[in-house]
């Protein structure tokens, strides 16, 4: 089996310690899963920076983001009502918490390769009752002049799809929740098809259906509707637990490409790629039966969730591809590809 990804060889490229917690007492624990765009002739990484308080021998502790900042709350480890044999979800009194709280940081770089924090840009932060357990995995479209935001909006009320846009980097427009729960992984086409916006989402069912992928339409890029499910999980396969959108398609002449995650029952999670109709993207030309990457390395293989790599942001440049992803919901990492071999490596339905 051939794997497509040239690795950084830098590789991981941002660890949790090259940021500064959010505020004292507080420390990173995960860099995970940048939206990644290009502005003033340089690379930008929208990273999920995900914190947690600094931990106290036979003490829980996790943050809540309310209305007057972060809010701590500590548990002590034997409590019977408390549940924490997930690493990324505390159980305590039947109610679900995250143990980390997650914001959107901005870092630059001149090469793609070595980031580094610009001064004067705001790390973005959860606002409002729908994201008090923070925001996480944002995609980044450019639709003309505008960046639209779509990120994991989290909290008690659920797992929701938030939007922000932006021209500058240092002010944005708030939509709040664009799509309910239980849904994420939506990325913006970077242009209209016969005039309408186009989305990619996950939407998730635990007693009827699967983690599918879905395609959405919009007038405005802020109101969705006419909802179609297009591609799903397939049994015995790499993908056969859930499926989600990477960054925005590409358009090619073949086709929108679209690089996604998929998972398996035992949470590896590697990418692939399918391919929709130009001029009606709820049509799905082809996909791939193997992964185009997988978990492979070290720093892919053990980490806070190990055996994961995960895309949510990528640059085009002619034919190359050039990916950066998440590893082992821990490190942010980066790997080139060719749009031709991704497309070579399809195969049509």
């Amino acid at each position: 089996m051939v794997y497509l990804a040239r690795r950084f060889p830098e590789n991981p490229i941002l660890y949790p310690k090259a940021l500064n917690p959010s505020r004292v007492g507080l420390e990173v624990v995960c860099l995970l899963n940048p939206g990644v765009f290009t502005f003033e002739g340089k690379t930008w990484l929208l990273i999920r920076v995900a914190e947690r308080p600094e931990q106290t021998p036979g003490i829980i502790s996790f943050p809540i983001l309310k209305e007057h900042g972060i809010e701590i709350l500590a548990i002590e480890e034997n409590d019977p009502y408390l549940n924490v044999t997930d690493p990324r979800v505390i159980n305590y009194r039947g109610a679900d918490y995250l143990t980390t709280l997650s914001h959107l940081r901005l870092v630059c770089s001149d090469d793609g390769i070595y980031f580094y924090e610009p001064e004067g840009y705001p790390l973005l932060q959860g606002e409002g009752q729908d994201e008090t357990f923070g925001i996480e995995d944002c995609r980044v479209s450019l639709v003309g002049e505008t960046y639209y935001l779509t990120y994991t909006a989290v909290s008690e009320h659920g797992v929701g799809v938030g939007m922000r846009t932006t021209k500058d980097w240092k002010n944005f427009q708030r939509y709040g929740m664009i799509i309910p729960p239980h849904n994420k992984d939506c990325a913006l086409f970077e242009e209209c098809v016969n005039g309408k916006f186009y989305a990619l989402h996950r939407p998730s069912s635990v007693a009827l259906g699967g983690n599918y992928i879905w395609l959405a339409e919009s007038p405005d890029g802020i109101y969705w509707g006419k909802h179609r499910c297009i591609v799903k999980t397939r049994a015995n396969l790499w993908d056969s637990a859930r499926v989600g959108a990477g960054a925005a398609p590409i358009k090619t002449a073949e086709g929108w490409l679209e690089i996604y995650h998929g998972a398996n029952e035992k949470h590896q999670y590697c990418l692939g790629a399918f391919l929709m109709d130009l001029n009606d993207p709820s049509k799905v030309l082809a996909r791939t039966e193997n992964p185009i990457m997988i978990p492979t390395e070290d720093y892919e293989l053990h980490g806070f969730f190990g055996k994961v790599v995960f895309t949510n942001g990528h640059i085009v440049n002619g034919d190359e591809l050039t990916i950066y992803y998440g590893a082992a919901d821990e490190f942010v990492c980066g790997a080139k590809f060719s749009i031709k071999e991704i497309l070579k490596a399809l195969k049509y339905l």
